[in-house]
């Protein structure tokens, strides 16, 4: 793993000349990203984003965490105890930086002994579980890691939007997996890193993920382009 996103965001930080993010899906074509992105403010940032961070509450796990700029706004002006953590050692680095004080290089699924009233798992939270195959065992660790009455508040899009449509309205899409689970590209300063799964669920289908691993799932809010915000939790 190059760490190519950690080494955008540790450049933007450390100003070593950074240049845009390029990705790429097996749906879609080549795309910009400007890292400053990952460093706006909270007035910047999509109003479901700012939703999840006044929901948030007690101590918080912010799940990968990126720059860093949901755990610093829960730090500084929610006056929340955070831990963030990432898989990217440099993503983590840039976070210390800025100020997050609790920030370490994780995989969630290696996270023990710890429990947690709020989750977050942001900017395409379902992201992380990967394909659809491995969504028990990413819902199943977070379930776990609940303190008595937590919520994981979770964000996502359907991807419905991205498919050819039939004379009847229809959609055509491959009866090949799941129509949320993409295969990623990314590159930056002229460096490609492996493609790796990425998975995007509409509602009713994290919804009916929820139910199957003992939780219950709150629509909290639309956005304005096929994405929303959820909250889980153990009844």
């Amino acid at each position: 793993m190059k760490d190519l996103f950690g080494k955008a965001i540790l450049d933007y930080q450390t100003n070593n000349a950074p240049q845009p993010l390029i990705t790429e899906t097996n749906i879609s074509e080549a795309d910009e990203m400007d890292v400053s992105y990952l460093f706006r403010s909270y007035k910047a940032m999509p109003k479901l984003e700012q939703k999840a961070l006044q929901l948030a509450k007690g101590k918080v796990l912010d799940v990968g965490c990126g720059a860093g700029s949901h755990s610093l706004y829960l730090q500084n002006e929610r006056k929340l105890d955070v831990l963030a953590i990432d898989i990217s050692e440099k993503a983590i680095e840039a976070c210390t930086l800025r100020g997050v004080r609790n920030a370490q290089t994780l995989d969630l699924l290696s996270l023990e002994s710890a429990h947690f009233d709020t989750i977050i798992l942001l900017m395409n939270g379902t992201g992380i579980f990967e394909n659809l195959s491995k969504t028990f065992l990413y819902l199943q660790k977070l379930k776990s890691l609940l303190a008595p009455k937590g919520q994981i508040l979770i964000d996502s899009s359907d991807l419905i939007y991205m498919f050819d449509e039939e004379e009847d309205g229809s959609k055509w899409i491959s009866a090949d997996g799941y129509y949320g689970e993409l295969t990623f590209t990314i590159s930056y300063k002229n460096e490609t890193e492996d493609p790796f799964p990425w998975l995007y669920m509409d509602y009713n289908t994290l919804q009916n993920a929820a139910h199957a691993n003992g939780m219950e799932c709150e629509l909290i809010a639309e956005g304005e382009h096929f994405d929303y915000l959820a909250a889980l939790f153990v009844v």
